[in-house]
């Protein structure tokens, strides 16, 4: 029985020597791909966090805050979220949903009673999967101006939809509007007073709140735009915009993240709803919920969404079945950080790790300036894993390095056994030297499964 348990020990201690090893390798590839990132794109400041099964959450801080006054990024330090503030908007309007004060199938009519027609018809689910037909944004939104919630609504009054409500999706921003001010009306109180008082002081995030100009916010972090004279600070809004008006801080977000996973404020069923793919009338199925964007990554399921505002940008990465969350904040507004967050994902969980791709290009080798069309053959070997819903673009660059021609195919499915064809083609009206490159990017371009150059030269005669 000695024996046992000393064996028992051994194996124990060597087991925690292994997953403390395997640990610092990952934090060591971790640091290099986030410091790589920021040197090649000019990040000033970034903020990331990790949350996995069995484990504390991790924070790591990289870079400056505030470059005027030399400023590190800490956990404390308070990032505009963008777009990442609709997640908290939907939320919300489920709440009010499980204590039967409204109904997603309501029109916001029903709340919003001046809404004209054909505004009217839209109801609050198309609202939250941006199914309305709504435009992304109303035209007289005014960023420099202050204007209520229903300043901006009542703009959108003489503006066409797009389409039916629900017939088509198209990413809106105004829609949320309308939801902040219905969670104001049937709540009586203001929308992000509701939002602080149910779900920010709950959860103990204490730095979250609406980021405005005016009002002094301890560890407010700067933001910037890279221009070809380097970095300079970017305008600052005035106007809040419910669809990405908050600030947050990193150790917030974490605790938001465990807030999802551990609340019962809403019930299983209607926490789901937040991540279950919406439908269009026609019952077709698309790949946004509601506040999140709810598709696939190489066969596992992956709840996502990125943000976008003046000096900053943020991306939040679940993957429910991995029981892992990636949470990057950043202040520079160039770059999306979704390829950054995906690759930070395959290092910390190799079933993650977009597979490699091999690439090949056939092209002929007589070409004449003026031939209507040449064929570009192009053979795509996945080396790995399935891949759905890709796109794939091929550029042709002259001597210069000038993009002169670009073609796309969409929607594709790569499989790990079988290589993909595509015929694309050109009309070259000028002779010289010409190079094919190819990347193969994600649903909507968010990122990058690879981008290869000089695959090919075409000899224009």
């Amino acid at each position: 029985m000695k024996q046992l348990f000393t064996l028992s020990l051994v194996v124990l201690l060597s087991s925690s020597v292994v997953a403390q090893q395997n640990k610092v390798s990952t934090d060591i590839r971790t640091d290099s791909l986030i410091n790589k990132w920021m040197a090649d794109t000019h990040t000033p400041g970034l903020a990331l966090g990790i949350l996995k099964p069995g484990q504390l959450a991790e924070i790591k801080t990289y870079g400056i805050a505030d470059i005027e006054n030399s400023v590190p990024v800490t956990d404390e330090s308070v990032f505009m979220i963008a777009s990442l503030s609709k997640q908290f908007i939907s939320f919300a309007i489920l709440l009010l949903e499980q204590e039967k004060r409204l109904s997603l199938t309501d029109p916001a009519a029903k709340y919003i009673t001046e809404l004209p027609d054909p505004l009217n018809k839209i109801t609050i689910y198309q609202l939250l999967a941006h199914t309305s037909g709504l435009v992304r944004d109303p035209e007289n939104y005014h960023p420099y101006d202050k204007q209520t919630v229903m300043d901006v609504i009542k703009s959108m009054y003489t503006i066409p939809l797009n389409s039916q409500p629900g017939d088509q999706w198209l990413y809106s921003n105004a829609g949320y509007f309308m939801l902040a001010e219905i969670i104001t009306r049937v709540s009586g109180t203001p929308w992000d007073t509701f939002i602080t008082n149910r779900l920010f002081i709950p959860a103990g995030m204490t730095k979250t709140r609406t980021g405005t100009v005016s009002e002094i916010i301890p560890g407010r972090v700067a933001g910037y735009n890279y221009t070809k004279q380097g970095l300079i600070n970017t305008e600052k809004w005035i106007a809040i915009r419910p669809s990405g008006a908050l600030v947050s801080t990193i150790k917030d977000m974490v605790k938001w993240d465990h807030f999802l996973d551990t609340t019962r404020l809403l019930s299983p069923e209607n926490k789901n709803l937040l991540w279950k793919p919406a439908k269009l009338n026609n019952e077709a199925p698309i790949n946004y919920a509601m506040g999140w964007y709810a598709e696939p990554f190489l066969g596992t399921p992956r709840i996502h969404h990125d943000g976008q505002y003046p000096g900053f940008r943020a991306d939040y990465e679940r993957f429910p079945n991995e029981g892992l969350t990636l949470i990057i904040l950043s202040n520079l507004d160039n770059r999306s950080l979704e390829s950054l967050a995906i690759k930070a994902v395959g290092i910390l969980n190799p079933k993650l790790t977009p597979p490699p791709l091999h690439i090949q290009v056939a092209v002929p080798e007589k070409i004449v300036a003026g031939d209507q069309k040449i064929p570009i053959d192009i053979t795509i070997r996945n080396q790995g894993k399935d891949i759905a819903n890709s796109l794939v673009e091929m550029e042709i660059w002259d001597e210069s390095g000038k993009s002169v021609y670009k073609q796309q195919a969409e929607q594709l499915n790569f499989n790990a056994t079988a290589p993909k064809q595509l015929h694309f083609a050109w009309s070259p009206t000028k002779a010289g030297l010409y190079t094919v490159n190819i990347g193969v990017y994600g649903p909507r371009w968010t990122f990058s499964y690879a981008w290869m150059t000089n695959l090919a030269t075409l000899k224009v005669q």
